[in-house]
């Protein structure tokens, strides 16, 4: 009999089906990867068994009893326990380390009444000791590295004494010892008879750890594949087509180069590393949450400042002091939350669609600072026609379009003056896959640029780029994967 088995789930969000019929069992002793692309249905279907959503319809077991937890509180009492990729929730500043570690037994109210700091610091480093951790008990949590406060997290979670551990992206912030000593704590859980279900993208951790790894693509498990893991055949069962047909149109980087980082380091601890990019040229960058891939391109267009290194731009120094310095050097860039960074609030004047497009332009379009002409109304024209934007006209509010829409506006934005290079951090988040072929057919149009873009999705690398670079810690690693070369499929991945 499995520890847990899953049986015919669904869920929906209104006419949206997120889950179709998910199966699925794991037993005792036994370490499960979770692979599947943004949107494959990964998410609500640990919410559901944590107890975060309930189904629509389907059937889920713990131990030969029915399992329908209402709280994520109620599964963990169960033996069901998720360490979210997320630490937000973890603790807060102003605690300590060693109050962040037994926060949850503060809030169910099974501490004894008088607590003296003495037995909150033993309780604490005894949960540190049984997980193999080594972090300052005093230190204030809101001075944590991300990568601490993961470690807080999972040790919190294995007091918990779980029959079941949900991983969710664990290694996403931790330093290659921290991600070596996680993975000898689960392969010790394992052998006590702990059952993980660990989700991630990064084979280099399913090799490490995983028995089996499933396969989700439309809501459903769609592959199931035992140690030694193909993960080339994983790949393709994820993305729903052979690796070689998913970029037929790959193109070699002959153009003049346009970009040039030479010693980057964009943290002081992080390796330092070189990247040149070419005119008419697509590359993505593809890693994990945290590994620095928004960090990359918010150094690049003068948001952030790099540790050390230098840059140029068609053979001239470049270092921009701020994005107004970066687009006027021919530098443009669409940054991962749209609805926070490229467009105005419903309530503002200038929340149009050609408004939208016309903002960052305003001043060259304008010089005498009166707004005359229609050139804004011209260029939405344009970009409806040419991005096939679904709206009313240029002057319907950007927030009355969908997410595709939305995001096909804020890429017409920097198509409507010259550029050099072009920065587009997760530009498939919210878009559907008809809208995302628009986008990523308008982007390949352009052969008088150099694109470089940030996504954690495989699937989107694949589609849009011509080259394929992993980032690990900051700092990318020294081979390109180009024309989705069977060697590199693995690191893509990771």
């Amino acid at each position: 009999m499995p520890l847990l088995h899953v049986d015919n789930i669904t869920r929906s969000f209104g006419s949206t089906r997120a889950l179709s019929g998910a199966c699925f069992s794991i037993e005792r002793g036994e370490i499960v990867a979770l692979m599947g692309a943004n949107g494959a249905g990964k998410s609500t279907l640990v919410k559901i068994v944590s107890g975060v959503l309930a189904a629509d319809a389907g059937a889920i077991s713990l131990n030969g009893l029915s399992f329908s937890p209402k709280t994520p509180s109620e599964a963990a009492k169960a033996g069901v326990v998720t360490v979210h990729q997320s630490t937000d929730l973890v603790g807060a500043a102003g605690l300590t380390v060693a109050d962040a570690l037994l926060l949850h037994r503060f809030a169910e109210g099974s501490t004894p009444f008088f607590l003296s700091r003495a037995s909150v610091r033993r309780e604490a480093l005894a949960m540190l000791d049984a997980a193999g951790f080594s972090l300052p008990l005093d230190r204030d949590f809101g001075d944590l590295t991300a990568a601490d406060r993961q470690l807080v997290a999972i040790a919190r979670a294995l007091a918990n004494r779980a029959e079941l551990l949900i991983l969710d992206e664990p290694t996403a912030s931790l330093s290659a010892e921290e991600c070596r000593r996680l993975f000898d704590i689960l392969l010790g859980l394992k052998a006590q008879g702990l059952a993980i279900l660990y989700i991630s993208h990064r084979t280099t951790d399913l090799e490490a750890v995983a028995d089996r790894a499933l396969v989700m693509r439309g809501g459903r498990i769609v592959g199931s594949f035992n140690r030694p893991i193909d993960f080339s055949s994983a790949i393709e069962t994820m993305i729903g087509r052979r690796l070689e047909a998913a970029r037929p149109d790959a193109r070699p980087a002959t153009g003049s180069a346009i970009f040039e980082m030479h010693g980057i380091r964009l943290l002081p601890s992080s390796k330092p590393f070189d990247l040149t990019l070419h005119e008419g040229e697509v590359v993505a960058i593809t890693g994990v949450l945290g590994a620095g891939k928004s960090r990359l391109l918010s150094s690049i267009f003068g948001i952030r400042d790099m540790a050390d290194g230098a840059m140029q731009l068609d053979g001239k120094p470049y270092r921009p002091k701020s994005p107004a310095e970066a687009i006027v050097a021919g530098v443009a860039m669409a940054a991962e939350d749209r609805h926070r960074s490229s467009l105005m609030p419903a309530a503002w004047p200038g929340n149009s669609l050609a408004a939208t497009i016309s903002l960052p332009h305003l001043a060259k379009w304008y010089p005498s600072g009166l707004l005359f002409g229609g050139r804004e109304q011209r260029e939405a024209e344009q970009a409806i026609s040419r991005l096939g934007i679904k709206a009313a006209g240029p002057l319907a509010s950007i927030w009355s379009l969908s997410g595709g829409n939305q995001q096909k506006t804020v890429i017409a934005r920097w198509e409507a003056e010259p550029s050099r290079l072009l920065l587009l951090d997760e530009p498939f988040q919210g878009v559907d896959v008809g809208a995302r072929h628009d986008i990523i057919q308008a982007i390949r149009a352009r052969t008088d640029r150099a694109t470089l873009i940030a996504t954690s999705d495989p699937e989107e690398a694949y589609e849009v780029a011509d080259r394929i670079l992993t980032i690990e810690h900051h700092s990318l690693l020294p081979d390109l994967i180009d024309d989705a070369s069977s060697s590199s499929r693995q690191e893509l991945s990771a």
